[in-house]
């Protein structure tokens, strides 16, 4: 049935907060999101606190990556099977149990290396079931002429939260412990748990649930080859998530060696890049159709501003390449995000959005640690701009590949 609220389509970024369900979603992710980022920097910071050592770093974020590398594409299978909000509530609660039994041994003083190593995975593991499912239930809590501006304005929330978590995370490391970041973060899974429980179903347009099939994942596969935009959209997420988006290696070098900063330097690189990547986010959301010519150029602007912004003379100019670099890194993200969800099937949603999460995460395990060399062997200018060519390629290969077709579909 055709509502009222579904005739008079707002637009703009902020359309989708029109929405009683979204608002309800949106404030639960903003508490998750901020514990997220608190739980990242205290996690690290543990782990090196621990073991003195950036290799164990290292190791904790591959564990926790391992997971969506290994299952991403059954976890997607599920999330197209089951409700997603069960899922999503089963997510939440394991989250929550799995940091406060982090967060008693912490406090306790009695953790290990092996202890965060082992929660790195188990945290992994239930992100691998959460991301598909709650990348596709975004399209349940919207209608579809606010989903663009839904996913939008979820990647604008995600970094302004980044500008909250990190400094509430040192505030509570340097005043009562790393234990009790973990106990506050335990605490925030209740955000997003509450609001899932108050959504009404007639707030929530489900998908209806795929059968399960033997063949899914060929299925699967033969759609996507009827559609070459959703895979090359696809093979750019993959390309931003493996190379592109290094930061924390590139930036802590950039800062200590390049600049002669220190900490304060790193805070305020994450803070530009925030400020930047909410106003992307929002400027995706305020474009109601962009076309895929506007995708790929976001994608090569990304690539050409992190080359720019590796070559940088001084500071303030490096600030301001970095705040145009995040403006085109959400602006891209936003888009790609929102084209491939509008492109597919409902019933594939989860699957697809499986694979979207596999190629945007599963690449850090190999990308990492071969930026982290390039930047160890050669400085960190240059393990920069090696983040920035290869999205930039990228884009080209994929702008001539769509022109390859147009060419073929003309002839």
């Amino acid at each position: 049935m055709i509502t009222a609220e579904a005739i008079r389509q707002p637009r703009g970024a902020f359309a989708a907060l029109s929405s009683r369900s979204y608002r309800i979603y949106l404030c639960g992710q903003s508490l998750a999101n901020t514990g997220t980022w608190m739980q990242s920097i205290a996690q690290d910071w543990l782990v090196y606190d621990l073991t003195h050592s950036s290799t164990c770093v290292g190791l904790t974020m591959a564990l926790q990556f391992l997971p969506i590398l290994s299952l991403g594409l059954y976890t997607g299978g599920v999330a197209d099977r089951l409700p997603k909000r069960r899922i999503l509530l089963t997510t939440q609660t394991l989250n929550a149990a799995a940091t406060a039994a982090l967060a008693v041994i912490t406090i306790a003083g009695a953790v290990r290396p092996a202890d965060v190593y082992a929660f790195a995975l188990l945290s992994g593991l239930v992100f691998a079931f959460d991301a598909p499912a709650r990348q596709a239930f975004v399209a349940e809590v919207v209608p579809p002429g606010r989903l663009r501006a839904a996913i939008a304005l979820n990647a604008a929330v995600f970094q302004a939260t980044r500008l909250v978590g990190p400094a509430i995370a040192a505030l509570l490391i340097a005043s009562v412990g790393t234990g009790w970041v973990f106990a506050v973060n335990a605490a925030c899974y209740a955000g997003p748990a509450i609001g899932l429980l108050r959504l009404r179903p007639s707030d929530l347009t489900p998908a209806p649930a795929a059968r399960r099939e033997p063949g899914a994942l060929r299925t699967t596969a033969r759609y996507l080859g009827r559609h070459p935009d959703v895979v090359w959209t696809i093979f750019l997420v993959g390309m931003f998530g493996t190379f592109g988006l290094n930061f924390p290696i590139v930036l802590t070098a950039m800062a200590k060696s390049t600049f002669h900063g220190n900490a304060s330097t790193y805070g305020l690189f994450n803070i530009a890049l925030a400020i930047g990547s909410a106003a992307g986010a929002l400027f995706a959301g305020a474009a109601a159709h962009p076309k895929p010519r506007l995708l790929v150029l976001s994608a090569a602007a990304f690539g050409l501003l992190q080359v720019a912004a590796a070559v940088a003379p001084d500071l303030v100019v490096f600030l301001v390449l970095l705040g145009a670099l995040g403006l085109a890194n959400l602006a891209f993200q936003s888009m790609a995000n929102a084209s491939v969800q509008l492109a597919v099937d409902s019933r594939l949603r989860g699957r697809v959005m499986g694979l979207y999460m596999l190629a945007f995460i599963g690449g850090t395990p190999i990308g990492a640690p071969l930026i982290g060399a390039l930047t160890s062997q050669f400085g960190a200018r240059v393990g920069m701009t090696t983040c920035g060519v290869v999205p930039a390629l990228a884009a080209v290969g994929v702008a001539t590949a769509a022109a390859r077709r147009q060419r073929a579909r003309s002839g």
